[in-house]
């Protein structure tokens, strides 16, 4: 889903400087893709590895607002992996510290901290946003936002990285998780299964791509496709998935 306020018509003098390398993209600029970003308001569901390259980059590419839910604190077990934080945020509240990260990184970008999304407010947080992430580590919360976006008819950016093994894609009302996964079988998350550090980096900069081009209506999204990495031997694979038409431009 695309923001729904129209663009504001200029871009002020610091922005312009501030976003100038991505303004350099001839799709972009041509686009008006920092415009769209602008307006939007992304909700970022998990604020661990995946989550954590996804805020801090959509803080810098410039959206509008950012809200981001996580009911986790700070593990030194995630330090090797989750770089957005350091030692001495060990114990404190993940979606706070991620939030005055992203505050400091560009004071320009509205961020707010949401409660841990659940059944009880699935809906309310959801309904809030143009365009939600999905950076969760289990099934259980997967299913939530994606019965959630469903029922608001939102599109949402979903990630995964477990062991060597990372996926990324863009779902939506008419093609979404229960219908490529309706069975997770024996899934592990990372507290299970283990994770090489970069992996969940990389995977979380994928969805940070996504969120752009779906936002700002540029290139290829991966509607449709499941974009898959294999880290120890570096294969990457993109999938159609059954039942999905063609993603076409945005």
């Amino acid at each position: 889903m695309t923001p729904t306020s129209p663009p504001r018509p200029t871009l002020s003098r610091e922005e312009l400087r501030r976003y100038s390398r991505q303004l350099l993209v001839p799709e972009w600029q041509e686009a008006g893709a920092q415009e769209r970003l602008r307006v939007a308001t992304v909700l970022v569901v998990g604020a661990g590895g995946l989550g954590g390259p996804v805020i801090l980059q959509l803080a810098g590419a410039g959206v509008g607002r950012l809200v981001i839910s996580d009911g986790d604190a700070v593990d030194l077990s995630n330090l090797h992996r989750q770089t957005l934080y350091s030692l001495a945020d060990v114990g404190r509240r993940k979606a706070e510290v991620a939030a005055a990260r992203a505050q400091a990184l560009n004071p320009r970008v509205e961020v707010e901290v949401a409660p841990a999304l659940d059944a009880g407010n699935a809906d309310m947080l959801v309904s809030g946003a143009d365009l939600v992430v999905d950076a969760t580590d289990n099934f259980a919360a997967r299913y939530g936002i994606a019965d959630a976006c469903r029922h608001l008819g939102r599109e949402w950016v979903w990630g995964a990285a477990s062991g060597t093994a990372g996926m990324v894609s863009v779902f939506g009302p008419a093609l979404g998780l229960r219908d490529v996964f309706p069975d997770p079988g024996e899934a592990e998350s990372c507290d299970e299964a283990g994770v090489l550090g970069p992996l969940p980096n990389i995977v979380g900069s994928m969805m940070a791509l996504e969120v752009l081009k779906v936002l700002g209506g540029v290139g290829d999204t991966l509607r449709g496709r499941l974009w898959t990495l294999d880290a120890l031997d570096g294969r990457v694979r993109v999938l159609h998935l059954r039942g999905a038409v063609p993603s076409g431009r945005g």
